[in-house]
């Protein structure tokens, strides 16, 4: 079996990375303000953590926790928990020292990769703790090759909480196959190649992350992590992203909304070729804004998923080349399912809602979680099996959503049910 034959079979990201590291190792992966990695760099970073973490017992499905700054380091650790084995569990050294607590205490991890300076902050109690920053020479010992384990399309790649808008916060299981699944689809979707040079926004504990993190890497691209300093303003973010060369931004809904509120008073670079936005609905009003004021050679795509899909299940081009008729809608599209995903707007009897009319929408296919993390009750309650007239028994994701289709076959996000 050689390397392209063993990434299908595997449906590893981590797999896809190296193949991509042997393809163009002196590319830049990763830039922080000054630092950067090259591909051989972050690669043999990876694989030297990787090496440390199984000696500390790390295998396929344990989970790691991660906790540090925004940073390259940030980056290597992620891709060293996968090519260990074990899944990853992010979380936000900015969140609230009690929400940190929670997860660390729930998810019961034995080993957590952190900074030195976050020492007091993190309560690990009796978890094993790295320091990447002050234990660098130790790790550093191990050898940079690729390690020569079995990961499988089953195992673990990582585990997010849910925001606990609706209850206590879930840990949401990906396995890799899944992870996989989602990346795949999303370099075609948005034609990522290695000239494109992606702004990495989102929090690392918001599964949006992974969208940002592996979509760029496994294509040869460069991710460039954002500061906080660039926030001030939308003036002062966009300029940055100019001098930066960013083409590819995905921002929160929000933040999209705040932007189109600044047009035509802020132009939007023209580095930028794809913008995507997401995590909550978008005012049509906006998107007559940025159709106005905004080059239609830039893509505006509005993706929707839940975490327990894996980062997003639907994709709509709201503006640009390929874009929908919006053209008098009070909703906006959230699109069509991406590549091996499925979704089936049903009623009360969980039967297919005609074109039209509202239903709840069910998600099917690669991207499901396996479970929430000790939750078996919820994990049946909101994992189901129903009988497909064609495919037979198949497992759906409730996502407790209002949506319902267009005639031309788009999902619109209606409200939440619960």
């Amino acid at each position: 079996m050689d390397f392209q034959d063993s990434l299908v079979h595997h449906q590893c990201v981590h797999k896809w990375f190296e193949c991509q590291v042997e393809e163009t190792p002196d590319a830049i992966a990763v830039i922080y303000g000054a630092q950067q990695l090259s591909y051989r760099q972050l690669n043999a970073n990876a694989n030297q953590l990787a090496r440390h973490l199984q000696t500390l017992g790390v295998r396929a499905d344990t989970l790691v926790g991660i906790c540090m700054d925004r940073s390259p380091n940030m980056v290597v650790a992620m891709l060293a928990v996968l090519k260990s084995g074990g899944g990853y569990l992010p979380l936000d050294p900015t969140y609230p020292r009690e929400r940190i607590e929670l997860m660390l205490e729930d998810s019961q991890v034995p080993v957590l990769l952190t900074q030195q300076k976050l020492a007091d902050a993190v309560p690990t109690g009796s978890i094993h703790s790295v320091y990447l920053d002050t234990q660098r020479e130790d790790i550093a010992s191990y050898s940079p090759e690729n390690l020569d384990i079995s990961v499988e399309s089953k195992n673990l790649a990582y585990v997010i909480y849910t925001s606990g808008s609706t209850g206590k916060p879930k840990g949401v299981l990906i396995e890799n196959q899944a992870l996989f699944n989602f990346v795949q689809s999303l370099t075609q979707k948005y034609e990522v190649t290695a000239k494109d040079r992606a702004l990495q926004f989102a929090s690392i504990s918001f599964d949006v992350a992974v969208e940002e993190i592996f979509v760029t890497l496994v294509k040869g691209a460069t991710l460039v992590l954002r500061s906080q300093e660039m926030l001030r303003s939308i003036p002062a973010f966009l300029h940055t992203c100019e001098v930066w060369n960013i083409s590819q931004l995905n921002l929160p809904t929000a933040f999209w909304h705040k932007v189109c509120a600044e047009l035509p008073s802020v132009e939007i670079p023209s580095c930028v070729r794809l913008v995507v936005i997401g995590s909550e609905r978008a005012v049509p009003h906006w998107l007559v804004a940025w159709k106005q004021h905004v080059s239609s050679d830039i893509r505006l795509v509005n993706a929707y998923g839940p975490t327990e899909a894996t980062v997003g299940s639907t994709l709509c081009d709201l503006a640009g080349p390929n874009a929908v008729s919006t053209t008098g809608n009070r909703v906006l599209p959230i699109g069509k399912p991406i590549d091996n995903v499925q979704t089936y707007v049903l009623n009360e009897e969980l039967q297919p809602a005609p074109f039209g009319v509202a239903g709840e929408l069910y998600i099917g296919g690669r991207g499901l979680a396996r479970e929430y993390l000790n939750r078996p009750e919820l994990t049946a309650e909101s994992f189901i099996f129903i009988e497909h007239p064609e495919a037979g028994r198949i497992r759906l994701y409730k996502t407790g959503d209002w949506v319902r289709y267009r005639e031309d076959g788009q999902l619109e996000f209606l409200d939440r049910i619960v």
